[in-house]
């Protein structure tokens, strides 16, 4: 094995392209820019319009590469599911989306590595905290009035993780 060049950069769900930051991090080591910029697309493409973290591994001498893909932001997965291109501008006082519990879990668990969370129940409320911040209420509640459900007893998210 050779020296191993990484460039860790984010792209743009199935959108990457040979300009700019891909090619001139790519063009210098001699490796094939459109095979990689084809296969971080192909293996980004279930998260289209979203910024994805990728990591692009170069053998210098060898020119094979490898494509480690990462996991969008929370505030970026919530609102995909809310289906809404930014957050409120007034978190608190206006709601611009709404997402499902269901979907809140889905949620905790795709960000559950690499979150600081120790238990799915943690990284709900992570995700819940995240909704707050960008104006997103959860099964039409607000989701401090979730947090606070959950806290004192009267929503058992086990239902949910199960």
């Amino acid at each position: 094995m050779g020296e191993k060049k990484v460039i860790s950069l984010l792209v743009t769900g199935g959108e990457a392209n040979a300009g700019p930051p891909l090619g001139p991090s790519l063009g210098p080591l001699g490796v094939n820019v459109l095979a990689v910029v084809n296969a971080i697309n192909e293996k980004t493409k279930e998260y289209a319009g979203m910024k994805v973290p990728v990591k692009v591994e170069v053998d210098v001498e060898s020119k094979q590469f490898s494509i480690d893909v990462g996991i969008p932001s929370t505030a970026m997965l919530v609102m995909k599911e809310a289906n809404i291109s930014k957050g409120s501008g007034k978190p608190g006082s206006e709601y611009v989306g709404n997402i499902t519990m269901d979907k809140v879990v889905k949620i905790a668990r795709l960000k559950m590595n690499s979150s600081y969370a120790r238990t799915i129940e943690s990284s709900v409320k992570e995700v819940i905290g995240c909704c707050v911040s960008l104006g997103v209420t959860i099964d039409g509640k607000k989701p401090k009035d979730v947090i606070k459900d959950i806290e004192e007893g009267r929503l058992d998210i086990s239902k949910f993780i199960n």
